[in-house]
């Protein structure tokens, strides 16, 4: 079978239901068996190019299951009810602060069993473990003053959306370590519709929420959950470090807006693995702050692996970096990433003004289907928090290789546009063959790079031969500050 007839057959083969809540592991398991047939199928008679080594090897060295917790309580020994309608915010905080008298003493895990436990937004501690059932949903609360307003991240200046504070997300921390939150798929639902409503009438005061935030934390896993119809982007680990998530399935509808997936946000030695994500947005976007805060607060994100993705980004990309990247973003493996139904494959964003650097970029084995652009790297993207920004704080954009591409049903191949003064260089193609219906595949402007074995043939600012010591592999990733999460 032709690899493209692959992908066309990928919901087929694996029976899959778009409309269903659960995504079950089995069908995501189906998802990833396919993509590497496809993978293979796509480079059989292709030897003579060289191979390069998978980046995320270090993930191997981070926890891939929960820690075992000395001490463990329901949270229906607190008072909650999972009836759906209970209000349970309570119970939940009061079960943690409980928890809190066994973080020198190995930890603790909050067991959340069968039912629907409605709740607003609640904080978590170090050393702790939320374990989900699988039959338990959270559920977030529809009235907005369960959601409590916080302080914008420094790196932003302001709420993402509006000037000023911004809505806390349903389940929160800051400053922890060794923070876990999983289970046996159980579900976390943030009945986004009211806030997606409630942003599109223009009759919100604060930024949106996301389901999950985890702020200014190190040893993180996030596994073996549903996540679903988030008010915002879904998961948001900011200024952490050794963050796990893996085995996440994260559902929202097409038209839902700015529901990213996973966006880790001025974060370092991260992996993001075997997920499967199908949004309104971008399904995995990497981050680092906005304009003049993003700068000033100089964290960047920083030894990022991304693998086995599967996913549609109807209004977004499948794996996008910026356009808040103003802390400088490197380092950064995207591996094994099936697409399908998304405006974009593979997108880089930012803008003058940003400033900082994305660099040190290779993304390889991404198979793509009716995707409008396999690849957009752009710098007249996003808006920005206020008029103080440096219009003369220009981006740097380097280093960016990305091989081993195969995309049917594609509209425009490529849209490639630097910025002048500050040309994007070094960006390598190779090994890319896109079945694109344009007469016009390619949009170059103010780039300069390489290519190798691309079709359709590339702009002429990429037409020449790739040069090995000039283009980013995975070979060069940095490996010296990775450590295990536990």
């Amino acid at each position: 079978m032709k690899s493209s007839a692959v992908v066309v057959l990928l919901p087929l083969l694996c029976s899959w239901n778009s409309s269903a809540l659960h995504v079950s592991r089995l069908i995501v398991e189906c998802y990833i068996v396919v993509l590497r047939i496809l993978v293979v199928l796509a480079t059989l008679g292709q030897s003579s190019w060289p191979t390069v080594a998978m980046a995320s090897s270090y993930c191997k060295e981070m926890a891939t299951s929960t820690a075992d917790r000395p001490h463990s309580v329901t949270v229906t020994e607190f008072g909650a009810v999972g009836d759906g309608v209970t209000l349970n915010t309570k119970a939940f905080q009061n079960a943690i602060f409980y928890l809190h008298s066994f973080a020198d003493k190995g930890g603790a895990q909050l067991f959340v069993p069968a039912g629907k436990w409605l709740t607003g937004s609640f904080s978590l501690i170090s050393h702790l473990t939320l374990s989900l059932h699988e039959d338990a949903v959270i559920i977030g609360s529809t009235d907005p003053v369960d959601w409590p307003i916080i302080d914008p991240l420094p790196s932003y200046g302001r709420g993402r959306e509006f000037r000023g504070a911004r809505h806390q997300s349903l389940i929160h921390g800051s400053n922890l370590t060794d923070v876990i939150i999983t289970g046996g798929n159980g579900t976390v639902n943030g009945q986004g519709s009211v806030w997606w409503d409630w942003f599109r009438n223009h009759t919100l005061d604060y930024t949106r929420p996301h389901l999950v935030e985890l702020m200014y934390s190190t040893g993180v896993i996030i596994s073996n959950l549903t996540f679903i119809g988030s008010p915002f982007w879904a998961i948001h680990p900011v200024y952490c470090s050794q963050v796990l998530i893996q085995n996440i399935t994260i559902l929202a509808p097409s038209d839902s807006p700015n529901t990213d997936g996973i966006d880790p946000d001025s974060c370092n030695n991260v992996c993001i693995e075997d997920c499967y994500i199908d949004t309104g947005t971008d399904l995995i976007v990497i981050k680092s702050g906005w304009d003049e805060y993003g700068i000033a607060f100089a964290h960047p994100s920083a030894n990022i692996s991304i693998r086995h993705i599967v996913g549609a980004a109807h209004s977004g990309a499948g794996i996008a970096i910026g356009s808040e990247m103003s802390g400088g973003i490197s380092n950064v493996q995207a591996d094994d990433i099936s697409l399908f139904n998304s405006l974009y494959g593979i997108r880089i964003k930012t803008s003058p003004g940003r400033g900082g650097y994305v660099k040190y970029i290779h993304i390889t084995n991404i198979v793509m289907n009716n995707v409008e652009t396999a690849i957009g790297i752009t710098g007249q993207h996003g808006d920005h928090p206020d008029d103080e920004y440096d219009p003369n704080a220009l981006p740097t954009i380097d280093m960016i290789t990305i091989e081993d591409i195969e995309g049917t049903d594609i509209k425009y191949a490529g849209l490639l546009q630097g910025i002048q003064g500050a040309n994007f260089s070094n960006i390598c193609l190779s090994k890319v063959h896109l079945y694109v219906s344009s007469k016009s595949p390619w949009n170059c402007s103010y780039i300069e790079g390489f290519s190798n074995s691309v079709s359709p043939e590339p702009c002429e600012a990429l037409d020449k031969p790739y040069q090995a010591s000039l283009c980013y592999t995975s070979e060069h990733l940095d490996h010296k500050n990775l450590v295990q999460i536990l």
